[in-house]
């Protein structure tokens, strides 16, 4: 999963990344389609739709958009409509692959830069003024999201059949 860099900082903050990614696919593993599909709270999110989102709009947007200003990711931003709704005809086996995919080019991108590497683009109409700078602001902003959403995913596993990540007593 992780690519090494020149950059120590870079290096422990992707060990910190890595750790919330193994998290995110090691809490869906052995969960059918069925339940990989099926809605969990009343807004409609599956866990499917969870690990679609990091993929497309974390991984893919922050690192190959934000990062390193990749013009085809960002003109295909605007051809998914809702990353959390995946379609029928899907293969659920497909949008984790796309999810650990996305992972090593984002692992690619990284290992390209420094820490203080400038954003190369800034989705002004979604954010406004950038309230992220560097590619440090980027990676900690993306652990905190995976963190956040593995924890959903925690909630979740446990809801569907009772799983449990981690549990320290």
């Amino acid at each position: 999963m992780s690519t090494t860099s020149t950059d120590p900082e870079i290096n422990a903050l992707l060990s910190s990344l890595d750790g919330q990614r193994r998290h995110v696919v090691g809490i869906v593993d052995g969960l059918d389609d069925q339940a990989l599909r099926r809605p969990i709270l009343p807004s409609g999110w599956s866990c499917l739709g969870l690990v679609q989102h990091l993929a497309l709009d974390v991984e893919r947007f922050w690192f190959r958009a934000v990062v390193l200003g990749d013009k085809d990711v960002i003109r295909a931003l605007d051809e998914t409509d809702d990353a959390w709704q995946v379609a029928p005809d899907v293969p659920a086996t497909g949008v984790i692959e796309r999810y650990c995919r996305e992972m090593d080019l984002a692992n690619a991108s990284i290992a390209a830069c420094s820490a203080d590497t400038t954003l190369a683009w800034w989705p002004h109409h979604l954010f406004g003024e950038p309230h992220l700078h560097n590619l440090r602001d980027v990676m900690l902003h993306v652990i905190t999201e995976t963190a956040c959403h593995a924890g959903h995913l925690d909630a979740a596993r446990e809801l569907i059949d009772g799983r449990r990540w981690l549990v320290l007593t």
